[in-house]
């Protein structure tokens, strides 16, 4: 990929979204590596810049749009263009039904949903010009569900409706919008893992933040451009398999 395009990736520090920003970095794109846990972020792009990469760390509460606005006006000085934004911050905070209240319901709607559309109206005028690609991280359960996930699952449908409905919106411009919908992509020790976790999957493994980051490349590579409006489901077969008690 070309060597000055620059991504964006919120939720960068940790977990898949750490995995996205190496990816891109090997890919030579200048990567700015948004999250609010400042330690693990200045820790990561610490880390890249010492292995030559272009890496910049902004902390930001990306559920607050003043604050987003803030890092976009740094963004615009600094390089007046954006390639690809990768909407992947997210919090998986589940909590009782009867117990949910109403900050509850807004920390997870506001950090999961509504952030993705406050980055994407900053990024895509600065998007306008040269075309770029939005990606935004949904989750297999916009469509499926267990008991208590009521706001995540919200959060998450809302992702997967924003996508189809922005690539309308923004095609004029060149702007390509999808999103990717993982299963059960394990952040922790892999190797803690049970055979049985492995073996239920299609694919015969639980998921690594690599896969999802493999893909992200593949739908923002210029040659990927009729693919637009898509959501991309990597949960290694798992939404695909009926499951009854027998």
């Amino acid at each position: 990929m070309d060597n000055n395009k620059v991504a964006i990736v919120t939720g960068g520090a940790n977990g898949i979204g750490k995995a996205i920003v190496k990816q891109f970095c090997k890919q030579n794109f200048t990567v700015i590596l948004v999250d609010k846990k400042e330690e693990d972020g200045q820790q990561l792009s610490q880390e890249l810049k010492e292995d030559g990469n272009s890496v910049i760390f902004r902390k930001c509460d990306v559920g607050n749009y003043d604050e987003v606005k803030n890092l976009f006006t740094d963004i615009k000085d600094m390089f007046n263009r954006v390639d690809v934004l990768i909407n992947n911050a997210g919090i998986s905070k589940f909590k009782n039904f009867w117990d949910m209240d109403e900050r509850d319901w807004n920390e997870i709607i506001s950090t999961n949903l509504s952030s993705v559309f406050y980055f994407s109206k900053e990024a895509a005028p600065l998007m306008k010009d040269l075309g770029g690609c939005i990606i935004n991280m949904a989750s297999t359960r916009a469509s499926m569900s267990e008991a208590n996930t009521e706001a995540y699952s919200a959060s998450k449908g809302g992702i997967f409706s924003l996508t189809h409905a922005m690539a309308i919106t923004l095609s004029e411009y060149n702007i390509r919008v999808n999103s990717i919908s993982p299963g059960w992509i394990e952040t922790g020790d892999y190797d803690d893992l049970r055979d049985v976790d492995h073996l239920q999957h299609p694919s015969n493994r639980v998921g690594k933040p690599e896969d999802v980051a493999r893909a992200c490349l593949f739908l923002c590579h210029e040659e990927n451009n009729f693919i637009n409006g898509e959501n991309l489901v990597i949960d290694g077969g798992m939404t695909r398999k009926m499951i009854y008690e027998h």
